[in-house]
């Protein structure tokens, strides 16, 4: 009666030992590594099947551990039938971030370049000399001779400011100051009532004055204007175009405005 007893206590006891054993082996078991799905790669199996558990081992029931750890049927494919942009990025093939653009920084358009100063034939009547402005195309002509004509763009008058004439240059000034004149400031009060010559100035580089009107050939400070209905009534045009126009007619030249 010893022995058996004995015997029993020791296979009870080879059990325990066998229990925490097995306990130990799976505590000390490295967890699996998760799948990683790369949006550049397609989605493969893993090699190895992941660990499951059935619904015998827990009491919360086996289809809610089945999908939380399982590999059962259809798993793999519904991860593999994610969008990209759910999926894993692939870091190490990431193209190369652009600069960050200043917000203060306005986007103007580019310089359209039919209205870069070029030589055009010419057909009018015009002598040599003259500037004949061509409001609806927005073009500047000084007449050259030999049927030539020097054509520069232009940025011309709104619509309700738009004008036509016969006028003559009746004064040129280098970096002119710019005094809005009481019409102007009426419409736009923010505007300052002075503002000495410079690059900030909107009159530009050079004017030329029309008259004893308030018109004026003059440059600008806003070059991506040209080719456009901007101004108030006076003939803008980008200031190396102005410079080069401005060294090429004295005070008295005739100025055809259409």
């Amino acid at each position: 009666m010893f022995r058996k007893i004995s015997l029993a206590l020791l296979a009870g006891a080879s059990c325990v030992g066998a229990g925490f054993h097995q306990a130990a082996a799976i505590e000390l078991a490295p967890p699996a590594q998760p799948a990683v799905i790369y949006a550049n790669q397609p989605a493969q199996q893993p090699a190895a099947p992941v660990r499951t558990a059935y619904a015998q081992r827990s009491n919360m029931g086996g289809g809610f551990i089945q999908f939380l750890f399982g590999d059962g049927p259809n798993q793999g494919e519904r991860y593999q039938q994610q969008p990209a942009y759910q999926q894993q990025p692939s870091y190490g093939s990431q193209r190369p971030l652009l600069p960050q653009q200043n917000a203060s920084e306005p986007s103007h358009p580019a310089f359209d370049p039919k209205f870069e100063k070029q030589l055009v034939d010419y057909h009018g009547n015009e002598r040599v000399g003259t500037i004949v402005v061509d409001t609806p195309n927005k073009f500047l002509f000084l007449v050259q001779g030999n049927g030539k004509a020097l054509r520069y763009g232009i940025g011309v008058g709104r619509p309700g400011f738009a004008w036509s004439g016969i006028k003559q240059i009746s004064a040129k000034k280098e970096w002119p100051d710019w005094t809005p004149p009481a019409e102007m400031l009426a419409r736009r009060p923010d505007l300052p009532r002075h503002m000495e010559g410079g690059p900030e100035n909107p009159l530009g580089a050079r004017a030329m004055y029309l008259g004893s009107s308030l018109y004026r050939i003059h440059g600008s400070n806003e070059p991506w204007t040209i080719g456009t209905n901007v101004s108030s009534g006076c003939i803008r045009m980008r200031n190396e175009d102005v410079i080069d126009l401005y060294g090429r007619v004295n005070v008295g030249a005739r100025v055809v405005v259409i």
